[in-house]
């Protein structure tokens, strides 16, 4: 039952962040002016959940990469809701962690993961 309920959640997991990364890509494109709002918010939210570690290594790296990525090349106007999305990775994957029963099948959670992100982050030049 845990593997069914990990699966399930990667694949919603998977499936909002293709979504999100679409449409951001059409929004950055009708944008002209730079979000000047956003670099307070965005730079603190990082900073402070780059620190967190999953206790996966395969997620750890995974979260440090897309974090690079997202920090790197995506348009400021659009960081906010990667990083929304980080930060929800990190919560869901630190009690998935937590959890004897589920922490075994998170690596290949991860790798799922991964391999999304490396399809919805080719938009903005990202590799992982």
């Amino acid at each position: 039952m845990s593997k069914s309920l990990l699966l399930v959640l990667t694949l919603v997991v998977a499936v909002l962040m293709i979504s999100c990364a679409k449409s951001e890509s059409t929004t950055n494109k009708d944008a002209t002016a730079p979000a000047t709002s956003q670099p307070a918010t965005s730079p603190a939210t990082t900073t402070a959940s780059s620190s967190d570690s999953i206790g996966v290594a395969e997620c750890d790296a995974f979260i440090k990469s897309y974090e690079a990525c997202v920090k790197d090349k995506v348009p400021e106007a659009a960081r906010a809701q990667f990083n929304s999305t980080l930060a929800q990775w990190r919560k869901s994957w630190r009690d998935l962690a937590a959890n004897p029963q589920t922490k075994p099948t998170l690596a290949s959670a991860c790798k799922t993961q991964l391999d999304a992100a490396r399809q919805s982050m080719k938009a903005y030049g990202c590799t992982f």
